[in-house]
């Protein structure tokens, strides 16, 4: 693999979504995966978890790391350069996870679509 894998766990959801924004601006890198860690630092932690070529996860999770410091705390960091080819099952299994969430929200929304549409109609 030539790709790096990027880390970055902030405290509380706003933090997370200030370092996975300012991480997507600063270089080409790939969000694939998204995990809530209950109990970090007594509060919940959110783990971002970027792929893409290693200078560019560096330039990422600093940036991303910079830009959630200025909104909360940051728990931690870190970048794996040119992961072994077993962390590469680890990856793609964040990817699935990823996509799952995004089917499971996707389908959510379109039954209350249908709910709304149908509670309409009967009025």
């Amino acid at each position: 693999m030539e790709k790096a894998l990027g880390l970055i766990e902030a405290k509380g959801l706003t933090t997370a979504v200030a370092a996975l924004d300012a991480a997507s601006k600063a270089a080409d890198v790939t969000l694939i995966g998204v995990e809530k860690v209950i109990g970090v630092g007594k509060a919940v932690g959110v783990n971002i978890q970027i792929a893409g070529e290693v200078a560019a996860v560096r330039a990422a999770v600093d940036a991303g790391v910079e830009a959630a410091n200025r909104v909360g705390l940051v728990i931690g960091s870190h970048v794996i350069p040119r992961p072994h080819d077993e962390v590469d099952k680890m990856i793609e299994q964040f990817s699935k996870n990823l996509k799952k969430k995004e089917q499971k929200s996707k389908e959510k929304k379109e039954k209350k679509e249908e709910k709304t549409e149908t509670k309409t109609k009967k009025k």
